[in-house]
């Protein structure tokens, strides 16, 4: 996802792989809206499914995302 610095607008999206022209229709009415990030984040997305990755992205825009291991750390 691509967002406007100034008010976090989402402006744009590339999507590559299997089932993205599906994924892009979850970006492209938001898009559209003129939603942020947050209001992605808040959309309900259907889970299990790929379209759960969209929202995945937007939340990692925010910093919120629960659903995403960190990494370890090297000792």
């Amino acid at each position: 996802m691509l967002k406007r610095a100034f008010d976090a607008r989402v402006i744009g999206a590339g999507i590559v792989g299997p089932n993205a022209s599906d994924l892009i229709a979850e970006v492209a009415v938001p898009i559209e809206m003129g939603c942020d990030a947050t209001d992605i984040g808040h959309t309900i997305h259907s889970q299990p499914t790929v379209s759960e990755s969209v929202n995945f992205a937007a939340e990692m825009f925010e910093g919120a995302i629960t659903d995403l291991m960190r990494p370890k750390r090297k000792s």
